[in-house]
């Protein structure tokens, strides 16, 4: 059939007739060897040295408003240029809901330790928390001061939140049931269940009428205003950085609602069907999989549950690797199931998307009330980035090369240091008892060896049920277990979170060595006594006690989870104490996603 010249020419030029000339700002741009930027008619080429030698191009223009990579492209050092994609824009989608208060941060240590006057009557409700529920809290607003202020400063730090979950949201988890929020809500914080309008679903679109170029020491930013997804609204940015192959593509937004939590979605659209094309992971088992697109038109995104996070399209030019930034990527959680961390999805016969996700929800019904996504205080800039590595090779390679920035997944070693990793809850013996044999191997034990943890701080509990003989063995079955599962390149470290003397907050006790300790001492009782079976014991009955024991024995104390959880209103409020004060209080736990705040630029900036 012939088709006539001008319709041959109308189709060859029609891409164009969408991009209107782009201006930019190149005001804070500084031209550099190895990093440049420059306007073409329709389009911003940026250009930098990549590694091993390699040239990176990117193109970037805007057609009908949206960012568009007109061209994405590599070379080997002293090679042609290869072409991975054209056209190509970028996807994010916003899941948001309200950020709630927990009761577990309205305990009544931490309502103490933020001002709050205890009555006898606050105490009994929460000791009878089992059959009377939140009521205290309820107490707490009519007799001990409560405020609405106080609550809106510390609901960004919520754990036991999770603000997408709506079916079954008004029953009490079968664990931590009076951690949740408050039932009958508190202040202008509705109560339970969550409510389908509580939650907004978006995917991001674009109004962008020119980009602005900066120089940020090795890196450019490349920003594009007119973002609009959801309840927030900014800026798309793409980061390029010279030496290395890699693009950080992140919305950066903010939204005026006062209660926002959320989660995102983000990838690429618009990449080309070819016969060589394909996605590619590594699966749970570490093998690998693909998907080459000969199957139907996807009704919406395939979920990958991939390792490390990470997977790649490969192309006929080479590979882009698409993964999360890898500490701030996902909320502390109770659960460390793989809930899929990427996806992939057909959108016609010549092209397909894929891209990194995070999901909305834990799949084991007990923390269904334990996801809280990401807190997004009022008015500050929220990013949500993609990082894309680039690569002249596989699929297979790509992913490879993109594990270099974590050190394959593993702690990196230190000469004459060994890594530790600590506040693990294991239930050892427990589980190990369970099992069958105490010298059965445990699934998490192995994965912190295979993580690269030389020392396993675990911090399981020991039940004073039954008296101090009890205790005792408890302690002794505890240290057994941990000695079966150390070797001579593996100590498992037998802490204890909480342990049993008032200290306030959470803390947790690092020993050096098997102790032997009571929560008690009775008056005139002496701080040691001697065990006919474990030796020396100690009767702990006040902070000083214990400050003591830690002395003698060579053990130090720290917080974890500060201005959090239970920790809540500490350690401010014992921050001139002498224990706190003491030289063995070493100092902090700061696991990253506790209370994260997507604004932030360095781990636990709020905390």
């Amino acid at each position: 059939m012939k088709i006539p010249l001008a319709t041959l020419a109308l189709a060859l030029v029609a891409p164009a007739l969408h991009a209107a000339p782009l201006t930019c700002n190149l005001t804070d741009y500084k031209a550099a060897p190895g990093l440049t930027a420059k306007t073409g008619e329709d389009a911003l080429a940026v250009t930098w040295d990549g590694e091993n030698g390699a040239e990176l191009r990117m193109r970037l223009a805007i057609d009908g408003g949206t960012p568009t990579i007109r061209e994405l492209a590599i070379r080997r050092k002293g090679g042609p240029w290869s072409t991975l994609a054209t056209n190509v824009t970028p996807e994010f989608r916003v899941v948001s809901g309200l950020r709630r208060v927990t009761s577990q941060q309205l305990r009544p240590d931490s309502l103490a330790a933020l001002g709050v006057k205890i009555t006898p009557e606050i105490l009994d409700a929460y000791e009878h928390e089992e059959t009377r529920g939140d009521e205290w809290i309820k107490l707490a607003l009519r007799d001990g001061g409560l405020t609405a202020e106080t609550i809106e400063r510390i609901k960004w730090e919520a754990f036991w939140d999770a603000p997408l979950y709506l079916e079954g949201s008004s029953e009490r988890p079968p664990t931590h049931a009076t951690s949740i929020p408050p039932m009958g809500g508190i202040f202008n914080q509705p109560g339970l269940p969550r409510r389908p309008e509580e939650i907004n679903r978006a995917t991001a679109t674009y109004q962008a009428n020119g980009c602005e170029v900066k120089t940020n020491g090795a890196r450019l930013e490349i920003s594009f205003p007119g973002l609009e997804v959801g309840v927030f609204s900014g800026r798309l940015q793409y980061d390029v950085f010279k030496g290395s192959n890699l693009i950080r593509q992140v919305a950066i937004a903010k939204t005026d609602r006062r209660s926002v939590a959320f989660k995102y979605d983000g990838g690429l659209k618009g990449l080309p069907i070819q016969p060589t094309s394909r996605v590619a992971w590594r699966d749970l088992s570490n093998r690998w999989q693909d998907q080459q697109f000969g199957g139907l038109v996807s009704q919406s995104p395939a979920i990958v549950f991939s390792s490390n996070r990470v997977n790649a399209a490969e192309l006929q030019g080479g590979s882009i690797a698409v993964f999360p930034p890898p500490h701030s990527y996902y909320w502390a959680r109770e659960s460390s199931q793989n809930l899929g961390a990427s996806w992939y999805r057909k959108d016609s016969d010549t092209s397909f998307s894929f891209g990194l996700r995070q999901a909305e929800n834990e799949e084991d019904p007990e923390f269904f009330h334990n996801f809280a996504l990401y807190s997004a205080r009022p008015g500050t800039w929220q990013q949500m980035p993609v990082f894309l590595y680039i690569s002249p090779e596989s699929g297979q390679a790509a992913i490879d090369s993109a594990l270099t920035f974590t050190h394959g997944d593993r702690f990196k070693p230190l000469s004459g240091y060994k890594v530790m990793g600590n506040h693990y809850h294991v239930g050892l013996v427990e589980r190990l008892r369970k099992s069958g044999g105490m010298d059965n191997r445990l699934n998490d034990v192995e994965a912190a060896k295979g993580a690269g943890i030389e020392i396993y701080g675990i911090i399981d509990g020991v039940s004073g049920r039954g008296g101090p003989e009890q205790t005792l063995k408890g302690l002794a079955d505890y240290y057994d277990a941990a000695r079966r599962h150390s070797d001579k390149n593996f100590l498992v470290m037998p802490d204890r979170e909480n342990p049993g003397v008032e200290l306030r907050a959470h803390t947790d006790l690092m020993l050096s060595k098997p102790v032997f300790w009571l929560p008690r001492r009775a008056a005139g009782q002496p701080l040691v006594e001697q065990h006919p079976k474990y030796g020396t014991v100690y009767n702990l009955g006040s902070p000083a006690d214990m400050m003591a024991m830690t002395e003698r024995e060579n053990a130090l104390i720290f917080m974890p989870h500060p201005r959090s959880k239970a920790s809540t209103g500490f350690p401010d409020a014992i921050k001139d104490t002498p224990h706190f004060r003491h030289e063995n209080y070493r100092g902090l736990g700061y696991r990253w996603g506790m209370g994260i705040d997507a604004s932030e630029k360095r781990l636990c900036e709020y905390r």
